[in-house]
C-alpha cells in the first residue's frame, strides 16, 4: 500500500504496567515468551503490506530501540522501513510530548517526506489481529476523512474506553471520552454482540486519516494534545467520520492484571488469539536458540519457549519464556515466566551481558502460583510465592504486588526458603 503509512505510538510512562516498566516502555514488554508487545503492531502492518513505518517512542525507549533494530530489516526490494522516531528538541518544539496527537505533530517533518495520501495511527500496547488494508480500503470507499476501528463492549467495561454513537450508515455522530453516564449511547451492534450485552462501540484506537486533513487539524489547534479527547470530536463535527466495527480478538494491554490475563490466555487449548495463524504471522527477532527440553516434566495448557530447560517438574496454565531454566519437583500454577536473556551455566566471565544473577531461573522444591517472574530473576530452593491473603496492592522487598498479581521485577534474586 504505497499510499499510506503506518505511525505506532509508543506510549506514556506506563504507570500502570509498573513493575513490568521500570525498566523498559510498554511496548517493549515480553508477550507469549519470545515476543514483544511491539510485535503485533509491526506485524499486523507487515502482513498488511504496510511497509513504511514509525515507532514513536520517550520513555525508557532504549531496549524497545534495540529490538526494533535487530528484528526489523526489510530488503532493498520492498524499500520499507521500521524507524524510531524519539522526541526531540527542535526549533518547532522544545517540549517531549504531551500526548498521542502532539507526538504525531512533532514528526510530520519526518512522515511528510514520503508519499502519503493515508496515515494509520496505530497503539503500541495491544493484542489482536487485523489486516489493515480492509480498513483503509472500507475508509477509501466511504470517502471518509477519518475511521476508526470500534469494538462492542458492555456496560461494565464501558466507562474505561472513549464510546461512540453512529447512524445507520456507521457514520459516528457522537464520540465520548470515557463517560460514566451511557444514557442514549447505546449502538446497533450484530445480533450475537447483542446477545452478549455487548452494545456500546469502544475506540480500539486505530485511526485512518487523510493526511492532508490530519496534518492541517494538527497544525491548526496546536494545543489540541490527545486525538480521543481532542482532535477526534473536533473532526466529527466538521468531517465524515467514520466507524469500522471490529469483532475478534481484542485486548488493551494497559495493566497488570490486563497484561496477566491476556498471557494465560494465549495459553489456553483454543486462545482467542490465533498465534499460530499462517496468514497473520507474528514476527520477532530471531535468537536462533535450540529448542526446548524437558526431562520428566508434566506440562498442562502451557507455553514454553526455545532455549528453556525443565526438570521433573508440574507446570499448569503458565508461560514459560525464552532461555527460562526450572529444576525439580518445582510446580508452576497460573505464572508468567519471561526467562532470561542468557542461560544460567554462563558465568558472567563468558556471557555478553553483566546484568543479572549469576544463574537465573527457578531452583527445586519451589511453588509458585498467579506471578509473573520478570527477566533475569532467581528464584532460590524451597521458595514459596503466592498472594495466599489476596492482598491486592503492596510493595514489598525484591516484589510487588499489583491487581492482586505478585511480580517478580527483573535482575531480582530470591533466596532459598523465601516465603512470599
Amino acid at each position: 500500500m504505497l499510499d499510506c503509512i503506518s505511525i505506532i505510538l509508543g506510549g506514556g510512562a506506563g504507570s500502570r504496567l509498573f513493575p513490568l516498566t521500570l525498566l523498559r516502555s510498554k511496548p517493549a514488554v515480553p508477550l507469549a515468551g519470545k515476543y514483544r508487545l511491539i510485535d503485533v503492531p509491526v506485524s499486523n502492518c507487515i502482513n498488511s503490506n504496510i511497509n513504511k513505518i514509525f515507532v514513536l517512542t520517550q520513555f525508557n525507549s532504549a531496549s524497545l530501540n534495540r529490538h526494533l533494530a535487530h528484528t526489523y530489516r526489510f530488503d532493498n526490494y520492498r524499500r520499507g522501513f521500521v524507524t524510531v522516531m524519539a522526541a526531540e528538541q527542535t526549533q518547532r518544539s522544545a517540549n517531549w510530548f504531551q500526548g498521542t496527537a502532539d507526538a504525531v505533530r512533532q514528526c510530520i517533518p519526518h512522515v511528510s517526506i514520503y508519499r502519503q495520501k493515508y496515515v494509520l495511527i496505530l497503539s503500541g500496547d495491544q493484542l489482536y489481529s487485523m489486516d489493515y488494508r480492509k480498513i483503509v480500503e472500507r475508509h477509501i470507499a466511504s470517502e471518509a476523512a477519518v475511521t476508526i476501528a470500534t469494538i462492542p463492549v458492555t456496560a461494565e467495561d464501558a466507562p474505561g474506553f472513549g464510546i461512540l454513537k453512529t447512524n445507520e450508515e456507521q457514520v459516528i455522530t457522537e464520540f465520548c471520552e470515557k463517560p460514566q453516564d451511557l444514557t442514549g449511547k447505546a449502538s446497533t451492534v450484530s445480533e450475537s454482540m447483542k446477545t452478549a450485552g455487548r452494545v456500546y462501540l469502544a475506540s480500539m484506537g486505530i485511526y485512518v486519516f487523510n493526511s492532508e486533513l490530519l496534518f492541517e487539524a494538527l497544525d491548526m489547534y496546536p494545543n489540541d494534545h490527545d486525538f480521543g479527547k481532542q482532535i477526534i470530536p473536533r473532526a466529527i463535527k466538521k468531517a465524515k467520520v467514520l466507524s469500522y466495527p471490529f469483532e475478534g480478538y481484542w485486548s488493551d494491554i494497559g495493566t497488570i492484571r490486563s497484561y496477566y490475563d491476556a498471557s494465560l490466555m494465549l495459553a489456553e487449548p483454543h486462545p482467542g488469539f490465533n498465534i499460530y495463524d499462517p496468514n497473520m504471522r507474528l514476527y520477532t527477532n530471531a535468537r536462533m536458540l535450540g529448542p526446548a527440553k524437558m526431562s520428566g516434566a508434566k506440562l498442562t495448557n502451557s507455553l514454553v519457549s526455545e532455549g528453556s530447560m525443565i526438570g521433573n517438574s508440574a507446570i499448569t496454565r503458565s508461560v514459560i519464556g525464552i532461555r527460562s531454566y526450572i529444576g525439580d519437583h518445582t510446580t508452576i500454577r497460573d505464572s508468567v515466566v519471561l526467562g532470561a536473556d542468557y542461560y544460567p551455566w554462563h558465568g558472567t566471565a563468558s556471557r555478553e551481558r553483566v546484568e543479572g544473577p549469576e544463574h537465573p531461573g527457578v531452583g527445586d522444591h519451589t511453588f509458585i502460583e498467579g506471578t509473573i517472574i520478570d527477566k533475569n530473576v532467581r528464584i532460590g530452593n524451597q521458595c514459596i510465592i503466592r498472594n495466599k491473603e489476596g492482598v491486592e496492592e503492596h510493595d514489598g522487598e525484591n516484589y510487588y504486588i499489583r491487581d492482586g498479581i505478585v511480580v517478580i521485577p527483573k535482575n531480582v534474586t530470591i533466596p532459598d526458603e523465601t516465603v512470599i
